[in-house]
């Protein structure tokens, strides 16, 4: 595999896509390794669009306050726009063809792709946080990673888990043998029981609520609105949707999708297959905290090229001069 930006036998460029995490990559002290870059002062920006002070968020906000839904998605969402920025002022992006995001991520996506402006995007991140935050509280739920078994099976065992008058429902798909699953506690403890019986292994995950599934619908309701109050571009970059892995090249379907977001699953091993197989891109480029999608998509598109940007030291390592 070869992290350059040119074919190393022909020269020519390489076709990239952005990718960008979702919640749950956010942790203590996040901004520190992006506190010295040039595009440091659009937090305050975004602290205007979104009413938050990010700037204290991204330094000093402990774990147990970063694990709150809407402040985890307005810090995860501020570093991955600085990582962007600084990574496309150093240029290592290379001929970007086509971004996707993973749940919160897509709302950057659609920023880098130019179907948002900055303070668009910043605004429907605060808005869908507090939405979710909201809704967990009135329908509470929670979430849990499968290991070991195939979609198909988790379907299976989820759908007999709903035959049992369970509320339980696969969330992620993303990457073989990495599913989530969304649900009240007691279906995700039964969906645990069968997962066992048939080789897998449920870890629950520490979040605020059972995201994508039907337990959001109170959310998509009030994040309506404000996807209305705002304007997404009529052309622009292609964004790999996470409710159907189709790409999308116009603002027209983008409030839908969204919606459909909130209460659906997130479709990323066939995301990144798009990316990779209709799209043509060989070479995937994270930006922001932490490097989970680069560990996926390295267990789908396997010959691809994956390039992590999550800090600036990072970024130095690429921007170094080759011996």
């Amino acid at each position: 595999m070869t992290d350059e930006n040119t074919s190393p036998t022909d020269g020519t460029l390489v076709r990239t896509a952005l990718v960008f995490p979702g919640q749950g990559a956010q942790k203590q002290g996040m901004g520190e390794v992006w506190r010295e870059a040039e595009s440091w002062p659009l937090v305050a920006g975004i602290s205007e669009h979104t009413g938050v002070d990010v700037e204290d968020l991204l330094l000093k906000a402990d774990d147990e306050t970063l694990r709150r839904t809407d402040l985890a998605q307005i810090a995860v969402f501020t570093t991955e726009v600085l990582a962007h920025r600084e990574a496309a002022a150093a240029g290592v992006l290379g001929e970007v063809v086509a971004c996707a995001g993973h749940s919160l991520g897509e709302y950057t996506a659609l920023y880098a792709a130019g179907a948002l402006s900055l303070a668009d995007a910043a605004r429907l991140v605060a808005a869908r946080g507090r939405a979710m935050r909201v809704c967990a509280e009135r329908s509470p739920g929670t979430m849990a990673a499968v290991v070991r078994l195939d979609a198909e099976t988790v379907e299976a065992l989820a759908a007999r888990a709903q035959e049992a008058g369970e509320e339980l429902w696969v969330a992620n798909v993303n990457a073989p043998g990495a599913i989530v699953v969304s649900g009240t506690a007691d279906g995700v403890a039964r969906l645990g029981e069968s997962a066992v019986e048939s080789g897998g292994k449920v870890i629950p995950l520490k979040v605020g609520g059972a995201f994508h599934s039907p337990r959001m619908a109170d959310a998509a309701a009030e994040l309506e609105a404000a996807l209305a109050a705002v304007e997404f571009a009529a052309e622009h970059m292609p964004v790999v949707a996470n409710v159907d892995a189709r790409a999308y090249a116009d603002g027209g379907r983008w409030r839908d999708l969204e919606l459909r977001q909130l209460t659906s699953p997130v479709r990323w091993e066939e995301c990144v297959r798009t990316l990779a197989g209709e799209l043509g891109c060989t070479r995937f480029v994270e930006l922001g905290p932490g490097r989970q999608l680069t560990g996926m998509i390295r267990r789908i598109a396997k010959d691809a090229a994956t390039v992590p940007v999550d800090s600036s030291a990072a970024l130095a390592k690429l921007t170094a001069p080759s011996d």
